[in-house]
C-alpha cells in the first residue's frame, strides 16, 4: 500500500489540523483521539509515513523503533497508565480493521479490554 501524504495524521502531524497533544519528540507524536472508546484514549503516531505495524517493523531503522517505544513508555508514565493499567491496540489493514492508514497504537485506561472491542471500531 502507499503511503497517502495527506491521511489525517500526517496533516496533524504538519500541524494543519489541530490535536490536543500529550506527548512529542523525534520519533513520535501522541494526543488524545477525537472520539474516545475509553475514558484515557490516546493515539501515539511516529513522525516519518509509515502506513503500518507491519511497513514499520521493516523499514524503521533500529533508533526510529527504539525511540518510537520510549516515547509510548513516556506517554504511559506521564499519565500514571502504569498504576492503573492499560492496553496497547494497533490495526494492521482494512481486514484487521485499521482506518487511517499512517502507522498508529492506541493506548486505554479506564474501561475494560472486553468493553473496548464491542465499542472499537
Amino acid at each position: 500500500m502507499t503511503y497517502d501524504k495527506n491521511n489525517i495524521f500526517a496533516r496533524i502531524l504538519r500541524k494543519e489540523l489541530p490535536a490536543k497533544i500529550v506527548y512529542e519528540d523525534d520519533y513520535a507524536l501522541a494526543f488524545h483521539d477525537i472520539a474516545p472508546k475509553a475514558p484515557v484514549h490516546i493515539l501515539v503516531i511516529p513522525k516519518k509515513p509509515y502506513v503500518s505495524f507491519f511497513d514499520f517493523s521493516e523499514r524503521a531503522t533500529p533508533k526510529e523503533t527504539v525511540g518510537f517505544t520510549k516515547a509510548i513508555h513516556n506517554v504511559i508514565a506521564s499519565l500514571n497508565l502504569q498504576d492503573k493499567g492499560f492496553w496497547i491496540l494497533s490495526s494492521h489493514g482494512s481486514g484487521g480493521g485499521q482506518v487511517i492508514f499512517h502507522y498508529h497504537i492506541h493506548i486505554f485506561s479506564g474501561r475494560r479490554p472486553s468493553e473496548l472491542v464491542s465499542s472499537h471500531s
